[in-house]
């Protein structure tokens, strides 16, 4: 990314300076930047993948955490700022849906906002419940975790691995559970949604409701899994975006 600032927000694991249009990836809960390497590499050169790093994980793991959702939403919609410059999309999963949901309404207020939100694993803002799971004991967020094979169980077993990432995962899902939707006008980007036909966090009528936060077009796919369908699925959800953005009128600015 010649002539770019370095950011702690930013992670481009594949630069592609010629590439019409970039993609920003937003991390699960208790994710980090490296979930979407394999992105980047399928994606490359044709779209130029940065991933975002949230603080508290990783190479920002003496960071705190941000507990407070649309907080951490101003603070990306601010960093993105500089990679603006070229077309961009969003694309989330799980809290990164959530995230990329209020990244996109913000800088559609500021005047650039994205040519499409892509969501995966995340009911609709507007079907939120407020029964988002509240954490316990250190066991019972592992348990949590396992269930939803979020996290690979090697690094589970791992003590100095896991006293690392469970702070993050906590501020996470506190950051998740106190998000409450406020009513606007939908996007004006398309939206592109994606779940797993046996995903218990996200119910396809619950992500069909997406429908309702763009005035623009917008898409469902339903791919075979549960929670990280996506993992599996990885080349189904790449051609689905790949498609998406070469349909999209792009042109790098003079």
């Amino acid at each position: 990314m010649t002539g770019m600032p370095d950011s702690p927000w930013f992670r481009n694991y594949r630069p592609a300076p010629d590439a019409p249009v970039r993609l920003i990836c937003l991390p699960h809960a208790g994710g980090s930047a490296s979930f979407y390497f394999p992105v980047a590499r399928g994606l490359s050169p044709q779209v130029e993948v940065l991933a975002v790093q949230y603080p508290g994980r990783q190479d920002r793991r003496t960071e705190p955490a941000v507990t407070d959702l649309e907080a951490l939403a101003d603070r990306i919609a601010e960093a993105l700022g500089p990679w603006t410059d070229r077309p961009y999309a969003l694309f989330g999963h799980s809290m990164g849906a959530v995230v990329g949901f209020e990244v996109a309404r913000r800088t559609e207020a500021a005047g650039n906002g994205p040519v499409e939100l892509f969501v995966s694993g995340r009911r609709a803002p507007s079907m939120d419940r407020g029964d988002e799971w509240q954490p316990g004991t250190d066991e019972e967020v592992v348990a949590e975790i396992r269930k939803l094979n979020g996290t690979g169980g090697a690094l589970l077993d791992d003590e100095e691995t896991l006293r690392m990432i469970l702070p993050a995962l906590r501020a996470d899902y506190g950051a998740v559970r106190g998000y409450r939707y406020r009513p606007g006008p939908p996007l004006d980007c398309p939206v592109t949604a994606f779940t797993g036909d046996q995903d218990p966090k996200a119910r396809v009528e619950d992500v069909q409701a997406w429908v309702d936060h763009t005035r623009s077009g917008f898409g469902l796919r339903v791919l075979p899994g549960g929670h990280f369908f996506l993992v599996e699925e990885q080349d189904e959800v790449l051609r689905t975006v790949r498609e998406r953005l070469a349909r999209t009128p792009v042109s790098v600015p003079a």
